[in-house]
């Protein structure tokens, strides 16, 4: 075979890339064309907000008044009691039906940055979230814990970079390094949702497969995707004070005029609460959205280059963790082969 069949054989994917433009306009677009997915995710983060104030209220000053009235026992077993609740609650119900979401939303994003719309046209964003997560109901479970396997990859092979300082707007200047850590972290918190993006892309059945070729277009493309992340890190930055002020400049004008301190104290909590909450369902999905199109266009049509494969395998015992569940979910479930080149993905 010669080296053109080995570059061929060695493209994992091949799927259509209807936006390629990674710019601040193109993802505030595409979250304004999905935006019913984040008001839900904010809606549903508040009222976790709200409702975790109350149990906080509930919890230790129920904990205080019966330590002092009764005995300490049974403050300590009000506390453990509703501490254990709460967080069964949280870990079972409200994360994972957050993740479903986020999940949904990915799907969506994907669709429109692969084929610039949804289900051709003929379906709405929620059906076709909702459709792609039933359709891959287990891929979505396993991503739940690939995603913790991905980060540590990522992280890992990120401390190797030794270029790393030539990605600053204004080279030399040591105290710009800490910018510099804020995007290998954000980079590290967003690939591995990017790498779903990319196995939904690709119409993978192996969700261990589509982690470890991922992980390998990341390592290729490295240096342009964390670009990208820089100047996501520099807009985070940015849109983050604006939203504060936006949410906490009434705020403080109503602790200004307000002679109640009560109410002073609950607008200023009413002001963090959804300035937080408004961070987490808005901006992070618009930098995501760079991220994302900048790793779909740069893996486009690429081959894998199997040197960093070798690399991964030395340097992260999670990666080896990934390649071993692959070839035992290929062997469990025996899904159908990964699409090669010139084969259509979703």
């Amino acid at each position: 075979m010669n080296n053109s069949q080995n570059t061929a054989n060695n493209v994992r994917h091949s799927y259509p890339i209807a936006i390629r433009d990674d710019s601040i306009k193109t993802a505030f677009g595409l979250l304004l064309q999905t935006l019913p997915y984040a008001m839900i995710r904010f809606g549903i983060l508040l009222a976790v907000s709200l409702v975790t104030l109350v149990w906080a209220i509930i919890t230790f000053g129920g904990a205080a008044f019966l330590s002092d009235k009764i005995h300490g026992i049974f403050g300590f077993g009000w506390l453990a009691g509703l501490g254990g609740i709460y967080g069964y609650i949280w870990y079972t119900i409200v994360r994972y039906g957050l993740y479903l979401i986020k999940c949904g939303h990915i799907a969506v994003l994907t669709e429109l940055i692969t084929h610039g719309q949804i289900g051709n046209g003929n379906e709405g964003m929620f059906a076709y979230g909702r459709r792609i997560i039933q359709e891959k109901f287990t891929q979505v479970n396993v991503l739940f814990a690939l995603d913790l396997l991905v980060d540590g990859v990522v992280k890992a092979f990120n401390n190797t970079l030794d270029w790393i300082g030539s990605l600053l707007p204004i080279p030399g200047l040591d105290s710009l390094m800490k910018l510099v850590n804020s995007v290998l972290f954000m980079a590290s918190t967003y690939i591995d949702e990017t790498i779903f993006s990319y196995s939904l892309a690709r119409g993978e059945t192996n969700p261990w497969r589509g982690g470890q070729d991922g992980l390998l277009y990341y390592c290729n493309n490295v240096k342009e995707i964390l670009k990208t992340a820089l100047w996501a890190v520099i807009l985070d930055k940015v849109c983050t004070f604006l939203l504060w002020a936006v949410f906490m400049a009434p705020a403080m004008l109503f602790v200004w005029v307000s002679p109640f301190p009560v109410l002073s104290g609950a607008a200023i909590l009413a002001a963090f609460l959804c300035a937080a909450n408004a961070r987490s369902a808005f901006l992070e999905p618009l930098f995501l959205i760079m991220v994302m199109i900048k790793f779909h266009v740069a893996a486009e049509n690429q081959p894998v280059n199997l040197d960093w494969d070798t690399r991964l395998t030395t340097l992260s015992g999670n990666f080896v963790e990934i390649k071993e569940k692959a070839a035992a979910w290929v062997t469990s479930t025996n899904p159908s082969p990964v699409p090669e080149a010139g084969q259509s993905g979703v």
